[in-house]
């Protein structure tokens, strides 16, 4: 059994031999890097990081392109600075089943031509899911960051993507106490370690950067306002859902500044809009944390943006009925609002009650990740 110190982080390795033989290894460690929307790159970053500064590995970024928009791909790797992919797939949008089978096909070629020790995934996109099905089919190794994460909703294709991904994966990434006891309620302690938050420290090495190149701008053109994402499936294509958000963003006291990707660009210009609602085009990560930090409150459906406002100190009414990141609902850091626009009006106006909580690491997930890559 895996055991944990204080922080989480596995020390123990006695039982990989046990576990899973004598693997031979090259002289460096070869990661696999495989992304393909906005959250996988800002967390693909942290340990790209890492590994550039580690002589024990090497590296190859696969960009499945699932997020082909230059604002939301190009200008991430270039903040954040990742290196250029080594390649990019090029799938592009489509749906689910054609999307996820796209990424699979091409992904297995590339995967038999690397060869690598370690395949990581991040997150719970359908470049997640693929990439874990064809590395799996080729008996090459998986490690799943940001694993054990669940909404218990089986009608979000996220929460089908992140279970798979799971029970597929030779080494589960855990970000949290709660996410270990969930993977070990499905039979998975032995093959989970948590590490920590990989957005924790994303935020804590970007925070300096985007304040001095965003420093004494006027980001939008309102000097006090509320900042939403909605992209959710089960908002977005659910024209009830987001009728009712939409009218709830109508009836607040401050414009509602939203950054819209192409498609949700393409679904508002359909619907009725108050004037409170001012779109804006989509952002890079260091102006997005600039946007969360002078904003009042953070709303959206996002789990990513969901953390990023409480790493920012910013309260959250989260446009869901449930949240993986159960922790942050601690002290009305988060609150659950739903779709409904009574109960997204009553949520903002509920108060934090109290200090937030450290369940999300010290800052060196990246560390950690890298760690147990080599000794696991």
């Amino acid at each position: 059994m895996l055991r944990t110190d204080n922080s989480g982080f596995s020390a123990d390795f006695s039982n990989f031999t046990l576990l899973f033989g004598n693997i031979p290894r090259r002289d460096m460690i070869k990661v696999a890097n495989v992304v393909g929307a906005r959250p996988q790159f800002i967390k693909c970053a942290v340990v790209s990081r890492e590994i550039r500064g580690n002589p024990d590995f090497e590296e190859v970024i696969i960009h499945t392109g699932q997020h082909y928009d230059r604002n939301m791909s190009e200008i991430f790797f270039r903040e954040l600075d990742i290196p250029e992919p080594d390649l990019n797939l090029g799938v592009g949008s489509g749906t689910h089943a054609v999307q996820t089978a796209q990424i699979l096909s091409a992904i297995e070629k590339t995967l038999q031509d690397i060869r690598p020790d370690w395949v990581l995934v991040y997150g719970d996109t359908n470049s997640t899911l693929a990439a874990a099905l064809a590395a799996v089919k080729l008996n090459l190794r998986i490690a799943h960051v940001e694993a054990g994460l669940r909404s218990f909703n089986r009608s979000m294709p996220e929460e089908i993507n992140r279970i798979v991904t799971d029970h597929t994966a030779d080494l589960l990434l855990a970000p949290t106490r709660n996410a270990m006891e969930l993977l070990a309620k499905e039979g998975l302690a032995h093959r989970s370690i948590q590490v920590g938050d990989v957005m924790y420290d994303s935020v804590l090495h970007s925070r300096q950067l985007a304040e001095k190149k965003f420093s004494g701008q006027d980001l939008v053109p309102w000097d006090r306002f509320y900042l939403a994402t909605v992209h959710r499936q089960e908002n977005t294509d659910r024209r009830d859902r987001l009728q009712q958000i939409l009218e709830a963003f109508s009836e607040m006291d401050l414009p509602v500044v939203l950054p819209a990707h192409p498609r949700i660009r393409d679904i508002l210009s359909r619907l009725p809009l108050g004037e409170n609602l001012k779109i804006i085009e989509p952002v890079g990560y260091l102006k997005m944390l600039m946007l969360i930090s002078r904003s009042e409150k953070v709303l959206t459906d996002s789990g990513g943006l969901q953390k990023e406002a409480y790493f920012n100190g910013k309260q959250c009414i989260t446009l869901r009925d449930e949240t993986e990141w159960t922790e942050t609902l601690e002290n009305n850091w988060n609150i659950l609002a739903g779709a409904d626009s009574n109960s997204i009006l009553e949520c903002m106006k509920k108060e934090i009650t109290g200090p937030q909580g450290n369940f999300f690491g010290d800052g060196r997930a990246g560390q950690k990740i890298l760690a147990t890559l080599k000794n696991f």
